[in-house]
């Protein structure tokens, strides 16, 4: 019985994350207004009362699309975490990060974007957006977090400069970045200052 319960849950695992993916992939290349019961249904290859099954609505298949999104980009930082040895590293590091998801994740990062703005019109997606602003900052420095102002700007430059390059004519290069993220995350050191005590 335990192996028909477990397949059972397999299965209905599969078709919500399918149902997840499916709602971003056409919030990133149709908007949120496209995102209806039959439209997603049909992108993710599901009946369309599977949606009402697994989602109370749309504004909460979009606050899963958001977690979803959260949850990715926690999990990037952590890969990219385990690579760097070193602070000094961590800038370049990051606009690895940033132009691979612009270059390669472009639809996917504009989608997320999309979502997390829309959190301003909509309370419900409010609380996700910001649950991506927690698991960011409680990502940064091995989980100690650090100097609150810096990582408030760190955070808010990041979002800026993916904006920015959704909306570029040409993708920016890491050498592009790099620099931005440095003065980011060692402003102190950037600026031949120390912060006053």
């Amino acid at each position: 019985m335990t192996e028909v319960t477990d397949g059972r849950r397999l299965k209905g695992e599969r078709r919500r994350r399918a149902i997840v993916d499916a709602a971003l992939r056409i919030v990133a290349r149709e908007g949120v207004g496209a995102v209806t019961h039959r439209n997603v249904a049909r992108e993710a290859g599901v009946p369309p009362a599977s949606i009402a099954y697994y989602f109370d609505g749309i504004d909460d298949l979009l606050v899963a699309s958001l977690l979803d999104s959260c949850n990715g980009l926690v999990e990037q930082i952590m890969a990219v975490r385990e690579e760097v040895t070193d602070n000094a590293q961590w800038p370049r590091a990051v606009a690895e990060l940033l132009v691979r998801m612009i270059r390669d994740h472009r639809e996917r990062t504009l989608g997320e974007y999309e979502l997390y703005l829309l959190a301003a019109r909509r309370p419900a997606l409010r609380p996700a957006a910001r649950r991506w602003i927690e698991l960011i900052r409680g990502s940064i420095n091995n989980g100690q977090g650090g100097d609150d102002p810096v990582i408030t700007a760190f955070i808010a430059g990041m979002d800026g400069l993916l904006l920015q390059a959704l909306i570029a004519d040409e993708s920016p290069e890491v050498d592009d970045l790099e620099p931005v993220l440095r003065f980011l995350m060692h402003p102190y050191d950037y600026l031949g200052a120390q912060p006053s005590a």
